[in-house]
């Protein structure tokens, strides 16, 4: 049995003068669950378009389950999935009605289409929503449908591009939760997404930038990159807390998290007495002040910062 469900050699994709990507190198395992994690513009849903074919790469190869893409692509396609990031079902049919329809598209044997679909909608829990036309369902309920018609013909692997974003929190958690239950049977997945708590659901991640890898590995090995500490401070007013904060010997950058700032210094144990000293000269109010485990878009900043580029 083929171990890699997708191996991707220099993949290269430009658009006139603009390069998407740059020497795409990766290798996915079957059964994982596998993130390209980037800002806008990174080149996440160029790779994923290459990967399921749709479009031709400039250069490089992709190969899926052993099938190039280039020269074998019927094989490879039958053998995918793939979940656009925009809705693209029809949204003056039903529920039942796209999926009949797409069990038609996939050339679903009759003799199973029933038996699929009536555990696609079981497992999506739509079962209530079979006659609701697509247009009047919630967003959640929407990219349910999505992954239903998807996985119809029961790929091997599916394709999903940022299929989480716009849609509320309950509903993302609900949705990673039918992704964990698909992989657990075996189905390989890659999805992209901006999202560093979803990227956190993954075995393996990619962090690309402006069309290039910053580095593949599972989240807890790319934490190990980042080589300094991290200090959180939740205090108020944020902006005089982060003028006291920057001005410190031993912190090398300071970023706004949501209601927080983070520190990244050198040593928390040097710089935590002359931190809170300062906070208590300037009269800010500390809420809390603490040493934590860098998240994972503290080291993605800090991945930048070593390459000398800026997220944009």
């Amino acid at each position: 049995m083929e171990q890699w469900a997708l191996i991707t050699r220099e993949l290269r994709k430009e658009f006139g003068h603009v390069t998407a990507l740059a020497g795409l190198n990766l290798q996915v395992k079957r059964g994982e669950i596998f993130g390209l994690v980037g800002p806008d513009g990174a080149g996440k849903t160029t790779a994923i378009r290459l990967f399921c074919g749709l479009i031709d790469p400039t250069a490089g190869i992709c190969q899926v389950f052993g099938h190039n893409l280039a020269t074998d692509a019927e094989a490879a396609r039958l053998k995918i999935g793939y979940m656009s990031q925009r809705f693209s079902l029809y949204r003056d049919l039903t529920v039942i009605e796209n999926l009949c329809f797409f069990a038609d598209i996939y050339q679903v044997p009759r003799p199973v289409r029933d038996q699929r679909i009536e555990s696609l909608l079981n497992f999506t829990r739509l079962q209530p929503f079979t006659n609701r036309l697509a247009e009047d369902l919630s967003g959640g309920m929407k990219q349910k449908l999505a992954l239903a018609c998807t996985v119809l013909h029961e790929p091997e692997l599916i394709l999903l591009d940022e299929p989480t974003t716009g849609v509320d929190p309950v509903s993302r958690r609900e949705f990673w939760d039918l992704l964990r239950e698909m992989n657990q049977k075996g189905t390989t997945i890659i999805v992209s997404t901006p999202y560093m708590d979803e990227a956190e659901r993954c075995q393996t991640i990619a962090f690309l930038h402006q069309g290039r890898v910053l580095h593949v590995g599972s989240p807890m090995e790319i934490r190990r990159l980042m080589k300094h500490e991290i200090i959180e401070i939740k205090a108020k007013p944020k902006f005089l807390a982060k003028q006291v904060a920057s001005k410190l010997p031993g912190v090398n950058e300071v970023s706004l998290f949501g209601d927080k700032l983070h520190l990244v210094v050198n040593e928390a144990v040097r710089v935590l007495p002359g931190l809170q000293a300062g906070l208590v000269e300037e009269k800010v109010e500390v809420v809390e002040i603490r040493r934590i485990m860098p998240s994972l878009e503290d080291v993605f900043l800090y991945l930048l910062k070593e390459r000398g580029e800026a997220a944009q």
